[in-house]
């Protein structure tokens, strides 16, 4: 897969003198999964002389190479399944890649799994010691920074019960307590901006502004936060497949991620009946919207997209299509037309619209459509033929560092969808 730059290189960028702390120079990494097991020593000579192997490879690394310099925020993000937290675990020398060598200079900890390491039979204080010298510190070193751990965990009063007499939440703080206040150089962190409760989290915000600030610092994080990765990083790169798909500007790897996670596989699917996709039937065996624009916008100009349907009714005078806008993340409907597309005639036909976003916040969206009928029995209450499901509803994602991030909708007074062409 092709390599997108999302940034050219500034004369700034060019005379960058920091040092490189980090530098993986075209890592690959692959797992062996057994397919069969031989019962015995005949089966696996047969398997050997038929070229059976017994395994197929997974490739979950594939030629990487980027470099951190000092006082980098650096930011990997990716989809589960990408090679993230493979690659975390290559950086902090737990896995060996098949290709390629890590580079570092100066003392990195490694924050992967929370607790790892720590003895629910020890007490807090011991468990601090323990992981410590598991991060490779010496006693007088832990000596020297444990204060600012326990103070940081908020566990002054804890420190001398056993750690499987802590909540879940304290044992978090603790472990997270000891990756952040170690006097490491390199700190790598793999999913742990949800930690502990509100207040917290609002100190562990607090340190990662300050440690921003400190150019002897380096941080590298692997998060699933798009906001996350705005607000701390400096730089980042986007993973799909073990590969690195994208990097530069972390502004336009995050809104690539995004894109990543709304686009849809477009397959067909067979309900119960095996003969209609859900949501489908014969009156109606088509019906999907189709995005024209990109989808991450700035919300400035409207969403343009494309309703297919096919309609078998005999008469489409009383037919018409209903669109509803979902707030995929925070829940709720944003918006439910009447009768946004009035159907002409029966037949297959397609519809190009738009929606007007200047009246969103950020967010991400899901748009659904749905076929309806006037109810002769319920007037006023319209009968749903069909309706889009998952695969064939739009989702997309307003990203504007000018607009809102509160809930959905500003103001829902003016807002309809505007027809342009019917073909």
């Amino acid at each position: 897969m092709a390599e997108i730059a999302l940034t050219e290189k500034t004369q700034e960028e060019a005379k960058d003198e920091r040092p490189v702390v980090l530098k993986v120079d075209h890592v690959a990494k692959m797992f062996r999964l057994p397919t069969e097991q031989a019962t015995g020593l005949k089966m696996a000579f047969l398997n050997w002389t038929k070229g059976i192997k017994g395994y197929t490879e997974q490739h979950v690394l594939r030629d990487i190479n980027f470099e951190v310099r000092q006082g980098d925020f650096f930011g990997i993000v990716g989809r589960n399944g990408s090679g993230k937290s493979t690659l975390l675990k290559i950086i902090s020398q737990i896995y060996t890649p098949e290709q390629g060598s890590v580079t570092v200079k100066g003392k990195l900890v490694p924050f992967i799994e929370l607790g790892v390491g720590f003895n629910p039979e020890l007490t807090g204080r011991e468990n601090v010691y323990l992981n410590g010298a598991l991060l490779g510190f010496t006693r007088t070193q832990i000596d020297a920074m444990y204060d600012d751990i326990v103070e940081f965990a908020e566990l002054e009063d804890f420190m001398d019960q056993k750690l499987k007499n802590y909540s879940s939440g304290m044992q978090v703080r603790l472990a997270f307590s000891v990756a952040i206040k170690a006097q490491g150089d390199i700190l790598v962190l793999d999913e742990v901006l949800a930690v502990g409760d509100e207040a917290f989290q609002r100190k562990c915000d607090n340190f990662f502004a300050e440690i921003k600030k400190d150019p002897t610092k380096t941080v590298i994080l692997v998060t699933h936060s798009m906001d996350a990765v705005k607000k701390y990083c400096n730089k980042a790169i986007l993973i799909k497949d073990g590969e690195i798909v994208a990097r530069g500007d972390k502004n336009n790897v995050a809104d690539m991620y995004t894109e990543e996670n709304l686009k849809t596989q477009k397959h067909e699917k067979q309900n119960d009946e095996g003969a209609y996709e859900q949501g489908l039937n014969e009156a109606c065996p088509i019906l999907r919207i189709k995005p024209i624009s990109n989808v991450v916008v700035n919300g400035s100009t409207p969403f343009e997209f494309d309703l297919e349907y096919q309609s078998n009714a005999k008469s489409a005078k009383n037919l018409f299509i209903t669109f509803t806008l979902f707030d995929s993340k925070r829940g709720g409907i944003i918006y439910d037309s009447a009768d946004a597309l009035k159907i002409v005639e029966p037949g297959h036909h397609t519809a190009h619209l738009q929606l007007p976003l200047n009246l969103f916040t950020n967010g991400d969206f899901k748009l659904q459509a749905a076929m309806m009928t006037p109810d002769p029995d319920r007037p006023g209450h319209p009968k749903q033929i069909a309706y889009t499901n998952e695969d064939n509803s739009c989702f997309f994602a307003i990203r504007e560092s000018g607009h809102r991030n509160g809930y959905g909708l500003i103001n829902s007074e003016s807002l309809s969808i505007t027809k342009r062409v019917i073909a």
